[in-house]
């Protein structure tokens, strides 16, 4: 349908209510922008033009209600400002969580519950609404509830899940009901448990928690690995530390990191990149000792770990392994050494000591005087408690200055005839 404008009452017409139409919306953007303007400042009379100009908007409803229970302490007055923001927008889930601290304030637990159950279903995945829940019922003893909602928070991301998972075995101590209840079946979130439950000393539960992260199949990272098996070797659960050590260079696709009845060194020949953790050789950097694998000089592979001393106060070479063995049994060592001007009183040898006690097992010939490969072996029968012993490189008599170079390869500990 087309409309004629040859008529100048049409014309005019058409203009007045153009023109009227555009200072409709320009009115209306104006009240917008000073409401919105007016909302960000921090005080009474400016939060009350917001809503005076904008009395439809959820927003303005709640900051207002922040207003009037935070700075003048007017619950009741911040809970009525509460209602009519949820009321105008029932979607959004900090409105809800608003009202429900409102309600908390007045000592309102049935209106808090109701409100909280709206936030969850205006966000039912967001932690932040979870984590205020998951509180609430923790109060109440609704520890079922609790533990629901807390899944929820600690499956949202690393901000919440610390106090989550202390909330957890805060309200329910047991490992397989927060592992059913409360735990998403995630690597890091398996982790950070396992870390709470050794700071608590918790080795039952701590094993529990091992045992799921490994059946997921996925490679775990290095560093909480070697702290676990680091812990369960202070507690002498070398059982444990060495079924952790296996399935973890498993799923990291690194069985040659693994002990074998020929050899209960792992990478005593220092071909494989020493990790600094597990079953590993583990190393300490010292300004007085440099530690490095070396592939100009090797024995038995293509590399040797080289040593350079260099300066007093220096107790050992900073470099060790934990070994595993059984108790009462006969085992043989060897290794080979090469040295160069190599100065001072006494000098490097290698030591194997129960990891527990003050024993020495074993102690070598002084690693010095040879500018060739030499061997060097012993024998050491294990104690009838023994279950796990230390390798190192000792400086003899410790402590005092020591000066040159010395390469070490070929490490090897079997029990004897194997």
């Amino acid at each position: 349908m087309q409309v004629s404008l040859r008529s100048r009452a049409r014309k005019t017409a058409l203009w007045g209510g153009t023109l009227i139409l555009a200072a409709i919306y320009s009115g209306s953007a104006i009240r917008e922008y000073l409401a919105d303007h007016y909302s960000q400042k921090s005080d009474l009379a400016s939060l009350q033009r917001a809503v005076r100009l904008q009395p439809a908007n959820a927003k303005y409803r709640d900051r207002f209600g922040r207003y009037l229970s935070m700075v003048q302490e007017s619950p009741e007055a911040a809970t009525e400002s509460y209602k009519a923001a949820v009321e105008l927008n029932p979607y959004v889930a900090a409105y809800w969580l608003d009202l429900a601290a409102g309600y908390e304030l007045l000592g309102n637990s049935g209106g808090q519950k109701a409100a909280l159950e709206h936030a969850i279903n205006a966000d039912p995945r967001r932690p932040e609404v979870a984590w205020e829940a998951a509180n609430f019922y923790v109060v109440h003893g609704e520890t079922q509830q609790a533990l629901r909602e807390l899944r929820t928070a600690i499956q949202g991301g690393p901000a919440l899940r610390a106090a989550s998972l202390q909330l957890c075995w805060r309200v329910e101590p047991d490992v397989d009901i927060i592992l059913r209840d409360a735990i998403p079946p995630v690597p890091d979130v398996y982790l950070s448990f396992l870390q709470l439950l050794i700071s608590k000393k918790e080795t039952a539960g701590a094993a529990k928690v091992w045992q799921e992260l490994a059946r997921l199949g996925r490679p775990i990272e290095r560093a909480s690995v070697f702290n676990y098996i680091s812990y369960l070797i202070s507690q002498q659960e070398i059982v444990q530390a060495r079924l952790v050590w296996q399935q973890a260079t498993g799923l990291w696709g690194m069985p040659a990191y693994q002990p074998s009845p020929a050899n209960l060194v792992v990478n005593g020949d220092f071909s494989l990149d020493v990790l600094n953790g597990g079953f590993d050789w583990l190393y300490q950097r010292s300004t007085s000792i440099a530690l490095a694998l070396d592939p100009t000089q090797a024995h038995t592979g293509q590399r040797s770990l080289s040593i350079i001393f260099d300066g007093p106060g220096i107790k050992d070479a900073g470099i060790r392994q934990f070994i595993a063995v059984e108790a009462n049994t006969a085992y043989q060592f060897s290794a080979n050494f090469k040295a160069e001007d190599m100065e001072g009183a006494g000098g490097p040898q290698f030591a194997i000591r129960d990891a527990f006690g003050s024993r020495t097992y074993f102690s070598s010939e002084e690693l010095k005087g040879a500018d060739f490969w030499k061997p060097v072996r012993g024998a050491f029968t294990t104690g009838t408690d023994t279950k796990l012993v230390v390798l190192e490189v000792d400086r003899v008599p410790a402590w005092s200055p020591i000066r040159g170079k010395l390469w070490i390869d070929g490490v090897r500990l079997a029990k004897a005839n194997s």
